[in-house]
């Protein structure tokens, strides 16, 4: 928990199962309403309820299309019980303009309240056309991990820090995957930042961004802070890059090294103590984990045996003329890898969401419905798992040209397992098609797994 009485704002991050993360996010909505009445409310940052902001960050065992689905049962919740309308940003946005917070909080709580009665575009995603008296309005969504950083400088003049954070953001021709804007906190000037993608915007440069800016009208940082959690991975980066470390590696530290043999990966019995359990799982005479699940983990060792390939040429003379392509290439299937192996869960729940569905079916009036929406998110899964397998595939061709020839057999795996991985999730997608009566639905569908295209042979 983060809390700051300039912004007059608290930041509590919760993390656990699903189900009991949704309820915990649906009762302290409710329970912001009871304390904040924001008729009296004042502060520094941005605002339009009492529970502003609710985003769903997938870290480990869940998809982003999970967290969609988390936030829209979580945004109904919340106007069925407390009659505060919502919202739906980034990821579950309705609508492309609804992506961006800053669009939907224009105006904050006093501005929304006047318009949202007569202006169409403001109209809530639940809820009717009024915000609550006291609560006014609260925004749900999914998204990647952001990170809320400040960096203070060392004036009082709020209006550098506004040059610099307009300078700095992206939506004025600055850094890529930065939100930016300037306060007073504490007397000093604070240049005010969310980071909506670590991994292809490290923290490091967005830091010597904002020095490099502020130094122009005189000003220095003199310190910065995090607000809430912050991924491992993005203090690694910083060490990184102020270091200048050549051969850094997440295995190098410490802690990471004693974590990777605790959780199995050098444990004893050597490799196959890893893999061992999960296919044994495969082996069992139960539905799941299946084929969409095994396509998934495929996928997932794809982009893992492609990321040392990359990773093992990066740093060499060799290859110094290739540093940003191999950079790239390693940042997009870190992403993809650890989406691929959070599919691996997903996609063994959606199945059992489907059988859930069936047998729910039988009580309701609503039985076809309930199938039929659990048939469809069973759906996007693997049609995820196949356009992110695809992506590590095309990756792979791009690596054979700049990185060592004597690991042409590892990227050559790697091509195999990502073809296996898009054939086996198409397979899925299709399988669930059959029994779908939104014929529209599924032409969209298959127009779109047509373009992950896998070749009949794969050869070195």
């Amino acid at each position: 928990r983060e809390m700051d009485a300039d912004h007059n704002r608290c930041v509590i991050t919760l993390a656990g199962e699903r189900e009991p993360i949704q309820e915990a996010a649906i009762r302290g909505a409710g329970k912001a309403a009871e304390l904040i009445d924001l008729n009296t409310h004042q502060g520094a940052h941005p605002r339009m309820g009492a529970a502003d902001v609710v985003p769903f960050i997938p870290i480990e065992g869940v998809s982003i299309e999970d967290c969609v689905a988390m936030a829209r049962h979580v945004g109904s919740e919340i106007w069925k019980r407390f009659q505060i309308p919502v919202y739906l940003y980034e990821a579950a946005a309705a609508t492309p303009e609804r992506q961006n917070l800053e669009n939907i909080r224009r105006g904050q709580f006093e501005g929304i309240r006047a318009e949202i009665a007569t202006n169409p575009a403001r109209k809530p995603d639940f809820g009717d056309l009024r915000v609550h008296p006291t609560a006014g309005a609260t925004v749900v969504g999914a998204r990647k991990f952001l990170i809320a950083y400040n960096v203070f400088l060392n004036t009082p003049d709020v209006d550098i820090a506004k040059k610099v954070a307009k300078a700095v953001r992206a939506s004025s021709g600055g850094m890529s995957f930065v939100k930016g804007a300037g306060f007073l906190v504490r007397g000093m000037a604070q240049v005010s930042m969310n980071l909506t993608d670590f991994e292809q915007t490290p923290i490091a440069r967005v830091f010597e961004m904002v020095k490099r800016e502020a130094a122009r009208y005189g000003a220095a940082p003199v310190s910065s802070e995090i607000v809430g959690l912050i991924p491992k991975k993005s203090l690694e980066q910083a060490a990184e890059w102020f270091l200048q470390v050549e051969n850094f590696d997440s295995l190098l530290v410490l802690e990471n090294r004693l974590a990777a043999v605790m959780g199995g990966k050098m444990a004893v019995g050597g490799l196959r103590a890893g893999v061992e359990p999960f296919v044994e799982q495969l082996a069992a005479p139960t539905a799941t984990p299946g084929g969409g699940s095994a396509s998934a983990a495929s996928g997932a060792m794809a982009a893992g045996l492609a990321n040392m390939v990359a990773s093992m040429s990066r740093g060499k003379k060799a290859y110094v003329q290739y540093e940003r392509e191999l950079s790239d290439a390693i940042a997009r299937l870190s992403q993809l890898r650890e989406e691929l192996k959070a599919a691996i869960d997903a996609d063994a729940e959606s199945y059992n969401s489907v059988m859930k569905a069936y047998r729910q079916a039988k009580q309701s009036a609503d039985g076809n419905e309930m199938i039929q929406l659990a048939l469809k998110q069973a759906t996007s899964i693997p049609l995820s798992v196949a356009e992110k397998a695809h992506a590590v595939a095309q990756i792979v061709e791009q690596l054979k040209p700049i990185t060592n020839p004597n690991m042409k057999s590892d990227l050559t795996t790697a091509t195999a397992l990502a073809h296996a991985a898009t054939t086996g999730a198409l397979a899925n997608v299709e399988i669930n098609l059959e029994s779908l009566s939104d014929l529209n639905f599924v032409a969209e569908v298959r127009q779109k797994a047509s373009s992950f295209s896998v070749p009949s042979m794969v050869r070195p």
